[in-house]
């Protein structure tokens, strides 16, 4: 889970820390020198954990922090600005060219994920209502053109090759001039990776910049290389002029700690966080909304987003409506599970809530193959058992488990677990938010 080690050490520091009534210089110089060793050891860069300490310092240790009625809670909103300010202070959307097509040019070493995130970039700018064009200018990759033409033909995206022999500063021109006869609005030039940064990648990807002279040129960053990672953007910054970061594998770095540096070694803001390995997870970064998420302040906003492109409006009324009048059936629990799936990993759905604890989530995930279990013990029931699971006796029970090929324990927990999503959905109903919270204690064992 991102961030998941520095999130755990900050939210205990901030816990002890907000709870203190009256705080002394002492206390907050103690609490930056373990935030300290929080940052360092999340792999964040060491002149940016030393500019941050400072200046946190700085603002807590100011009197009208200690002597205010709550100093605690007054260092904690210091840390949580400064994380924001660290990661960009505002959110950095792309920009579009006045006159289309918007070229945006991909770069990053090899196996950053260049390659998926091009794709992934084509199908979030689709939905915002633009016609993207993928170009395959990676001639040197073994099967890197076929790579990229997979992913188009997965999103059904087009894509632009002219093979692996033709110079991949021409296939960049011809394309984008393709892309102006064809009325694409969008070109994503997907360029050659190194292992390393060299002068003949470098040289390669300035010709290409001078032909075609992209709107934006986006660096590729995986998260998980850490300090490699604020090297590379350094570099790839100095020499050809970046726009803009997207980091990738930010589901799998525990540690969180390039995120934290990229931005505030080059000046460059992250545009794009992918999240996962689906051909739609990639999420716009908001450096608010992370910084809330570091400290276990939750992320509703991210959370409210997520569910109106799963959820259906009409679907979410009639269910809302079921749920006040207790008519909520296993039909309608199969279809919520549904939903709930579409929004993606639900450990990363409920880190999104204030104050649920990252450990906790563990384990949370419902794989494929349990939920394909789920769905045929309620599809082995009859109409009038969905409708009403209180007419499952033994032999009803013993009857699903067989025709569904699983066991009775299986059908009884399923069956526990429909009963504690109509309890905890009954008190969300009522808005009682604590129960709720306490409700979801009861998905941590996934069926």
């Amino acid at each position: 889970m991102v961030f998941e080690g520095l999130s755990e050490k900050l939210q205990n520091l901030m816990k002890k820390m907000r709870g203190n009534a009256r705080v002394t210089e002492k206390d907050v110089r103690d609490m930056m020198r373990e935030v300290k060793l929080a940052l360092l050891e999340a792999d964040v860069n060491f002149k940016v954990v030393k500019d941050f300490i400072n200046s946190v310092t700085e603002k807590a240790i100011g009197q009208s922090v200690l002597e205010s009625l709550t100093p605690g809670q007054q260092v904690v909103k210091i840390v949580h600005e400064e994380l924001i300010k660290l990661m960009g202070s505002v959110p950095s959307k792309l920009t579009y060219s006045p006159a289309p097509p918007t070229v945006y040019m991909m770069a990053g070493l090899q196996g950053s994920g260049k390659t998926t995130t091009a794709g992934k970039l084509a199908n979030f700018l689709r939905k915002e209502g633009k016609r993207p064009l993928l170009v395959a200018c990676d001639v040197y990759r073994p099967a890197a053109v076929k790579q990229l033409q997979v992913v188009g033909g997965q999103l059904n995206i087009p894509v632009f090759e002219m093979g692996t022999d033709t110079d991949p500063v021409e296939i960049a021109k011809k394309a984008v001039a393709y892309a102006k006869s064809m009325q694409f609005d969008v070109v994503i030039i997907d360029t050659a990776g190194r292992l390393h940064i060299d002068e003949e990648l470098m040289d390669e990807l300035k010709r290409i910049k001078e032909t075609v002279r992209p709107h934006e040129i986006l660096l590729v960053v995986d998260s998980m290389t850490g300090q490699d990672a604020v090297n590379v953007a350094g570099t790839f910054n100095e020499k050809l002029g970046i726009d803009g970061i997207i980091l990738t594998k930010l589901d799998g770095d525990t540690r969180g700690g390039a995120a934290l540096s990229t931005r505030a070694v080059t000046g460059k803001p992250i545009k794009f966080a992918g999240m996962g390995e689906k051909l739609n997870d990639l999420e716009p970064f908001y450096p608010d909304r992370m910084a809330s998420r570091i400290l276990g302040m939750g992320d509703v906003l991210s959370l409210i987003e997520k569910a109106q492109t799963a959820f259906d409006e009409k679907q979410a009324l009639e269910l809302e409506k079921k749920m006040r009048t207790a008519t909520f059936t296993l039909d309608d629990f199969l279809e919520q599970m549904q939903q709930i799936k579409k929004m993606g990993p639900i450990s990363q759905i409920l880190s999104m809530l204030p104050g649920v604890d990252a450990k906790a989530l563990k384990g949370v995930d419902v794989d494929e193959k349990q939920f394909a279990r789920t769905v045929a013990i309620v599809q082995s029931m009859t109409k009038q058992e969905r409708n009403n699971p209180a007419i499952l006796n033994a032999s009803r029970r013993i009857r699903i488990a067989k025709g569904s090929g699983t066991t009775v324990t299986d059908v009884n927990r399923l069956l526990k677990q429909f009963e504690d999503m109509k309890k905890m959905m009954k008190q969300f109903t009522g808005g009682n938010a604590k129960k709720l919270m306490k409700g979801m204690g009861g998905f941590r064992r996934p069926f």
